[in-house]
């Protein structure tokens, strides 16, 4: 079952929902500081005339990382081309992107640590030399095809930076670590996609989404055209806090923005007692893939205090035995913990 809250680690956005992407600076909400210092490093560019330096993002998925590419791509008034990882499996569809490109273009790769090792090796001089070094055949009979490439700039967004190899991190001059978003950041994101959507969304109702979006912009767009959906069921000309409650609670989001799977996720923690648990345990557990429980499920609450990770496995914070009324017992290990 689709969850309401799950974001797809690499997504593909219809027209529509493209149209709600913000495409400058003065429309872009939050992450104050990236802005300040890639609005810097694209003057400087532009003043040298040269290409930007290659930008690496990561962070949890939803929080902007596509959206800054194509901000990018209009500051330095260039083409961007974007492509997922996993859908280059060749060398073949690599250097098939990257002889097509112009000078000046910027290629976005989602996921880039999916890429696959050979990949990789090919990026690194494309990279570093602007040449794609090819080799045709094998055994004695190989040969390396040396072809110049236009000057680019790539830009890699990934949500597990730590499965990046160090050669290829290492070729990006710019590395940027996107933050969740606090609920006004949110509450403007909210008001400004309702007036697109073409029905407001009122200051308190905007708030209450947010409060339940999980630090994340496109849950929060998400929870609001679902919510829109019932107030135009309802005939009503604006969102309220009102039907913004009914429906969030009908949708299953509590007002901490977790859903079932999260509660499930929180109380198999706790049911351990203080005993570590695996991740794999953990994905059978909840039926869960792994990768969705790394990426979807868990980074959120590890950054509000609800669990931590350690060597041994997942444990449950005294925050989230709290959330469920209870209290630690002295075999739990936490009463050495700092209440966060």
């Amino acid at each position: 079952m689709e969850r309401i809250v799950e974001i797809d680690k690499i997504s593909f956005e219809n027209e529509y929902e493209k149209s709600l992407r913000p495409t400058s600076w003065e429309g872009y909400i939050g992450q104050e500081q990236i802005k300040r210092n890639l609005k810097v490093f694209i003057k400087a560019s532009k003043q040298r005339e040269e290409c930007l330096d290659h930008v690496l993002f990561f962070g949890p998925p939803g929080l902007g990382k596509t959206t800054l590419a194509y901000i990018i791509s209009n500051e330095m008034e260039t083409n961007i081309k974007m492509v997922a990882a996993p859908m280059i499996d060749k060398s073949g569809d690599l250097a098939a992107i990257l002889t097509n490109l112009e000078e000046g273009d910027i290629l976005f790769i989602d996921e880039i640590h999916r890429l696959s090792p050979a990949i990789e090796e090919i990026l690194y001089s494309a990279m570093e030399d602007f040449r794609l070094d090819i080799i045709i055949g094998s055994g004695p009979a190989a040969q390396t095809i040396k072809i110049d490439l236009p000057k680019f700039t790539l830009i890699g967004a990934t949500t597990r930076a730590g499965m990046i190899s160090s050669p290829l991190r290492d070729r990006f001059g710019m590395h940027f670590r996107l933050q969740f978003y606090d609920k006004i950041e949110l509450s403007q994101i909210i008001t400004k996609a309702s007036h697109h959507l073409g029905k407001e969304c009122l200051k308190e109702g905007a708030l209450e989404i947010a409060r339940r979006s999980r630090g994340t912009p496109r849950i929060a767009l998400r929870l609001l055209k679902r919510v829109r959906d019932f107030a135009d069921v309802e005939h009503e000309e604006t969102i309220s806090k009102e039907r913004t409650d009914y429906a969030l609670s009908e949708l299953g989001v509590n007002e901490l923005g977790f859903d079932e799977l999260d509660i499930k996720f929180l109380k198999l923690l706790v049911e351990s007692r203080g005993k570590a648990l695996g991740l794999s345990t953990i994905a059978a557990a909840l039926s869960e893939d792994e990768g969705t429980i790394e990426d979807v499920i868990e980074p959120y609450l590890l950054a509000n205090g609800y669990m931590q990770r350690t060597a041994k496995g997942r444990i449950a914070s005294r925050k989230c035995y709290e959330l469920f009324k209870l209290t630690p017992l002295e075999s739990d290990g936490l009463f050495g913990e700092t209440l966060l």
